[in-house]
C-alpha cells in the first residue's frame, strides 16, 4: 500500500493543544500537509494555529471533545468539507489521574476511559468512511507502552489503553478482510517529556512524573510522521519502553516485582500538588500550552532503539535476521533426524505367524552370547 507524499496529505490531528500533537501538527505543517487541528479547549487551539500560520503552514481549528461522538464526527465532516478528502487521521487525545484505584472514584475512573478509549473508537468511526472514500489514507491511534504493562497510580490509564491495543487490532483484520487500502498503526510511546504531568489529576499528594527514561515529544511526533508515510503496525517509542515491553512478555512476574520496589517513587516529585488543584479531567486548562513539560524536566532528544526502527533498513535486516534464524532451525531439526538412535538395550518383535516372540539383544549378539530367547503361547 503506498500513502501520499506528506505535502499532498490532509490530516486531522485531535488532541492537538498541547505536547505530543501539538508538536505533530506543527511538524505536518512544516512539510506542507493542509492540517485540521482539534482540541476541547479554543484558547491552546488558535495559538497553534498562529504559529502554523506564522511560517507559512495551512491549519484551521476545529473545537471538539472526544467523548462526544457527534462532535468527533463533525471535526470529519468539516475537513472533507474544507479541503474534499481526508487522508491520516491522527488521534492523540488523553487525560490522566494518578490515584490508587482504591481511592479513584467510579466517575473519575469512567471519564479516562471515556476519554482515552472512546474517545478513540469515535475517532475511528467518523475517520474510516472518509478514509475508505477516498480509497486509500491511514488512521494512527497514539496509545502507550502502558496498553502493554500497567504502572502503579495509573489503573484507569492503564485500563483505557489496553482496551484502545485490543480496538485497533480488531480493526486492523477487519479492514484486511475487506482489503480496504488503509493502514492501522498503534503508537507506543514510553515516558514523554509534556505538559500531561502538569495537568493530569493527582491524588497522591505531589506533581507526578514520567518514569525514567523520559523522552522528547518530538521522537514520537518522528514516528507518526513515518507511520503516515509507510504503512507500519506498531511503533514503541524510545528504548525505556521497548525494554519494558519485552520483560514483561519474558518474566512478568519479576516486573511486579520492580514495580513494586520502584514504580511508586520513580513516579513522585517533590512539587506539592493537591486533589484541588486545577486538572484537565473534565475541562481543559487555559493555560500550558506548550509541547515541552515544565522547565524541572528535559526528555531526551535521541533513542538509538527508535532511530533504528524509523531507519530505511530496519525492515529488510529483520526479514534477513527472521530468515537466517530460520534456516538455522530448520538445518539444527534435519540434522537431529538423521541420527540413527543409538541401542539402548533389547527389544520383544514378532517373529512369526503363530504368536511366537524373540528377544534379540544386539549388546549379547556383538559378544558372541546367546542372543535371543522363545517365548510361546502368547496370546
Amino acid at each position: 500500500m503506498r500513502l501520499r507524499p506528506i505535502e499532498d496529505q490532509v490530516v486531522v490531528v485531535m488532541g492537538a493543544s498541547s505536547g505530543i500533537g501539538r508538536e505533530t501538527a506543527i511538524a505536518f505543517a512544516s512539510q506542507g500537509a493542509r492540517v485540521i487541528v482539534s482540541a476541547r479547549g479554543q484558547e491552546g487551539l488558535d495559538s497553534l494555529v498562529d504559529a502554523i500560520k506564522g511560517f507559512g503552514g495551512e491549519a484551521f481549528a476545529v473545537p471538539a471533545d472526544v467523548t462526544d461522538p457527534d462532535q468527533v464526527r463533525a471535526v470529519a465532516d468539516k475537513a472533507v468539507h474544507r479541503y474534499g478528502r481526508l487522508d491520516t487521521w491522527v488521534h492523540l487525545a488523553a487525560v490522566s489521574l494518578y490515584a490508587r484505584l482504591e481511592e479513584t472514584r467510579p466517575h473519575e475512573f469512567e471519564q479516562v476511559v471515556r476519554t482515552n478509549l472512546l474517545g478513540q473508537a469515535y475517532g475511528a468511526m467518523a475517520a474510516l468512511p472518509h478514509l475508505r472514500r477516498n480509497g486509500r489514507g491511514a488512521f494512527i491511534s497514539v496509545s502507550s507502552v502502558e496498553a502493554v504493562r500497567a504502572l502503579p497510580y495509573q489503573s484507569a490509564y492503564a485500563a483505557a489503553k489496553h482496551g484502545v491495543d485490543g480496538m485497533i487490532e480488531a480493526l486492523r483484520v477487519e479492514l484486511k478482510h475487506d482489503r480496504a487500502r488503509i493502514s492501522v498503526t498503534e503508537i507506543l510511546p514510553s515516558s514523554i517529556d509534556t505538559p500531561l504531568f502538569d495537568h493530569a489529576r493527582t491524588k497522591i499528594g505531589v506533581r507526578p512524573k514520567g518514569v525514567p527514561p523520559v523522552y522528547d515529544a518530538r521522537l514520537v511526533a518522528r514516528s507518526i510522521m513515518h507511520a503516515a508515510r509507510r504503512p507500519t503496525r506498531r511503533l514503541v517509542v524510545g528504548g525505556g519502553g521497548r525494554m519494558l515491553a519485552t520483560f514483561e512478555g519474558l518474566v512478568p512476574g519479576l516486573v511486579d516485582r520492580y514495580l513494586a520496589l520502584t514504580g511508586f517513587r520513580a513516579q513522585r516529585t517533590r512539587i506539592a500538588k493537591t486533589v484541588a488543584a486545577p486538572d484537565n479531567l473534565r475541562r481543559p486548562i487555559d493555560s500550558g500550552h506548550s509541547v515541552d513539560g515544565g522547565p524541572e524536566t528535559h526528555g531526551r532528544s535521541w533513542s538509538l532503539y527508535t532511530a533504528w526502527i524509523l531507519s530505511r533498513w530496519s525492515r529488510p535486516a529483520t526479514l534477513v535476521l527472521a530468515l537466517g534464524a530460520g534456516l538455522m532451525a530448520a538445518r539444527l531439526l534435519s540434522d537431529r533426524g538423521d541420527r540413527s538412535p543409538r541401542p539402548r538395550g533389547g527389544e520383544w518383535r514378532l517373529a512369526d505367524q503363530h504368536r511366537q516372540f524373540e528377544y534379540r539383544n544386539p549388546y549379547a549378539e556383538s559378544r558372541g552370547d546367546s542372543a535371543s530367547h522363545e517365548l510361546r503361547g502368547v496370546d
